[in-house]
């Protein structure tokens, strides 16, 4: 069993019904969460937009990491997510609004870069709230 560590973020709609609904499908696919972060609010980063809802939660699972992922961007999907990750001409990624946002952060000691998953998230260092989130759900363990 590894223990993975998830972002889940949400900034149109119904935000923190939309975390919510993410962890029950989540929960479904991968058993109950042994921990779950605050859920807080953070500003856009990257772009203009509505203030997010943000948290990090704790699973414990054996699926592989790209099966992992396709849970994610189903369970993204099926609340609504139907934009594809778009880059600017200097291969930036381009981030918009979001129903739902779920991001692989931790996969165990696992590291990994391929073109569909980077493991660590390459973007926990850039993203001010996550480490003090991630921090909470390891001290909640």
């Amino acid at each position: 069993m590894a223990a993975v560590y998830l972002a889940l973020g949400s900034n149109i709609g119904a935000r923190k019904t939309n975390i919510l609904s993410a962890l029950s499908f989540l929960n479904a696919e991968l058993g109950r969460y042994k921990a779950l972060s605050d859920i807080v609010p953070t500003s856009a980063l990257g772009f203009e937009g509505p203030e997010f809802l943000n948290c990090v939660v704790r699973y414990e699972t054996r699926r592989r990491p790209e099966t992992l992922l396709a849970i994610c961007k189903n369970i993204e999907r099926r609340l609504g997510r139907d934009d594809s990750p778009e880059y600017a001409a200097d291969g930036t990624r381009i981030y918009h609004n979001r129903i739902i946002d779920i991001d692989i952060l931790e996969y165990g000691d696992l590291r990994m870069h391929t073109p569909e998953l980077t493991i660590p998230h390459p973007q926990v260092e850039g993203r001010h709230y996550i480490k003090p989130l991630l921090e909470q759900v390891r001290k909640n363990d």
